[in-house]
């Protein structure tokens, strides 16, 4: 169970009973400012998820904030810091990834001035932040858990649907429940530390842990692709008592704006969550110069975290910092599909589909590579390509059933429009179906399938994000070998992967063979939806350090633990029996 041991568990470690734990918390929540014994969270659960059906009660609402949100366009985002909204002076628009013509909102760019004054703001807050006992830390998201499960939750999922392009049910897993799960989840891995104290002890002297935050300010960064993320890389950071600066994706500004305004409500002080867009290279200047860094929390690309990583380790080697800053980054996947003779082809298909081209493969866990036995491609390919070529594509705020919308923005549509234009002239891959895109409206890429003679193929290498998949078919006699092309490929990630197979031999060869190919490796499930508190995620070697979002892990990676020893006798000589 997550979070802090019942009052049996403890009673029975401790073999003596506990004072009345309703009587503790009423008459102690100001003095056990670490300690989350006698208190107890609420169980660890997750969100459920309405299924948005037509004229369902939800849709109806959903539909209704959609239609008013879209009226309001274009929409304010703000820099918010100091307890306020902050003065705009240069923006970048936003347009609508599913009608570009349309700017949906603008991204403020923070002057150095602003993003200074934001970070003195957050740690003359810190000490008082870090002196809030736990309980009351965890109150405030959990009362922000339920705004976002209540009151804002088809605000946040209208937001994300336009601004990101989503349909409804990837908002509503998203923007809605996951963001509501890592609030919850996230106070019960933060007790789950704190509980952690040492269990060993010598007559005469007690050893116990305190888990200081760190000494300056967390740095996050948040990608466009989850609103949730953005919740989840502040939150962690915050509950164990730091204080943060946030800049968000300029592509998920407005609902991240929404998100930011959610914690305000529930009571967050204003100073312990600094909410400042801008220019990363601006904003970068400033934070990696600046003594108090002490942390970076960030998902992006591998090549950008890698960036930071070596401006971090300058820093470092420069004595910038006070401290040596933590940092925990989930990045980038060419996430691989295989398939063993055996498996249940009609499951594998559907899985595939829902794995490579919900959300327009704009997921780091997205399927892009599959590997499939002679004997069972052609039922696999037929099926998949009949699928495939009956997927819905449309502006996912107007076609509210369309399976798939836009991908993000100009940037990612021109990337992906030159892989597949460069793909549709090799001699060496066979367009299954799709390989066309249209950006007269919105940027639309239709889901695209190769079939590539060689495992070897830049396609099997490549990070894409967006709805491209290679396949290659392998002989069955050569399944060992096949398993050694799967980790040898992938561009150096290791993010998700999946096997799909009947045969426990099979499953075993892989899970084994292919243990430090991904951080995720699911067996006849695809490579998408890991569920906060039962699939943690994260994955290795160029995907990130793999400290498992949805865990205790990334935040304990933001508090510095203090060990206190305390004896209770005297010593009355120097010497030890041996020295005598």
């Amino acid at each position: 169970m997550s979070g802090v041991r019942t009052l049996t568990q403890l009673q029975q470690r401790t073999r003596r009973p506990l004072v009345n734990a309703k009587r503790c918390a009423f008459l102690q929540p100001q003095l056990r400012t670490k300690a989350t014994v006698p208190f107890r969270l609420p169980d660890a659960r997750n969100e459920p998820n309405p299924t948005y059906e037509k004229g369902s009660p939800e849709r109806t609402k959903l539909e209704a904030v959609l239609k008013r949100m879209k009226t309001q366009i274009p929409l304010q985002s703000e820099i918010h810091f100091s307890g306020k909204s902050q003065q705009v002076s240069k923006a970048w628009d936003q347009p609508l990834p599913a009608d570009h013509k349309t700017t949906f909102t603008s991204y403020p760019l923070a002057t150095k001035e602003q993003i200074s004054t934001a970070i003195e703001s957050a740690l003359k807050a810190k000490k008082s932040w870090e002196n809030t006992p736990f309980v009351d830390r965890a109150a405030i998201f959990l009362k922000a858990a339920e705004l976002v499960s209540t009151k804002y939750r088809y605000e946040l999922i209208a937001a994300t649907m336009l601004g990101q392009g989503k349909n409804i049910w990837q908002g509503e897993v998203d923007a809605a429940a996951e963001l509501a799960d890592f609030f919850r989840l996230n106070c019960n891995y933060a007790a789950e530390i704190l509980e952690k104290q040492p269990e060993r002890g010598t007559d005469g002297m007690w050893s116990r842990l305190d888990y200081r935050p760190m000494e300056g300010f967390i740095y996050a960064v948040s990608p466009f692709n989850f609103t949730a993320i953005g919740g989840n890389l502040i939150s962690g950071p915050a509950i164990m008592g730091n204080v943060v600066l946030w800049k968000p994706s300029p592509s998920n500004i407005y609902a991240s704006t929404i998100v930011y305004k959610v914690l305000l409500e529930a009571g967050l002080p204003p100073d312990v969550i600094q909410f400042v867009p801008g220019d990363p290279e601006e904003i970068n200047d400033v934070v990696f110069n600046h003594r108090e860094f002490s942390g970076l929390s960030f998902v992006g690309s591998s090549d950008v975290f890698r960036s930071l990583a070596a401006r971090i380790g300058e820093g470092i080697g420069k004595s910038t910092y006070r401290e040596f800053p933590r940092y925990v980054g989930e990045t980038s996947g060419k996430n691989f599909t295989l398939i063993h003779p055996s498996a249940d082809i009609p499951s594998a298909v559907k899985h595939t589909v829902r794995g490579s081209f919900e959300y327009q493969g704009q997921k780091c866990s997205a399927t892009s590579r599959l590997y499939l036995p002679e004997s069972r491609s052609k039922e696999f390919i037929d099926a998949l390509v009949q699928d495939v070529k009956g997927i819905t594509q449309g502006n996912p705020h107007e076609d509210l059933a369309a399976f798939m919308g836009p991908v993000i923005n100009r940037r990612a549509f021109d990337k992906i429009k030159g892989v597949i234009d460069e793909a549709n002239n090799d001699s060496s891959l066979k367009l299954l179906v799709g390989g066309t895109y249209d950006d007269s409206e919105g940027y639309y890429i239709k889901p695209t399938v190769y079939l590539a003679d060689s495992p070897d193929h830049k396609l099997f290498n490549y990070e894409i994000f967006g709805p491209v998949l290679a396949i290659h078919v392998y002989p069955d006699a050569e399944w060992s070998q096949i398993l050694q092309k799967v980790d040898q490929a992938g561009g150096n990630f290791a993010l998700t992967g999946a096997i799909f197979a009947n045969s426990r031999t099979a499953i075993r060869e892989a899970e084994d063979t292919l243990r430090y190919s991904a951080g995720n490796f699911y067996i006849n499930c695809k490579t998408t939806a890991a569920l906060i508190g039962q699939q943690s995620f994260g994955g290795s070697r160029s995907s990130g350090t793999n400290d498992k979002a949805g865990s205790s892990n990334p935040m304990f990676r933001f508090t510095s633990p203090r060990l206190l020893k305390e004896e209770f006798f005297p010593v009355s000589e120097y010497l030890y029996p041996s020295n005598k």
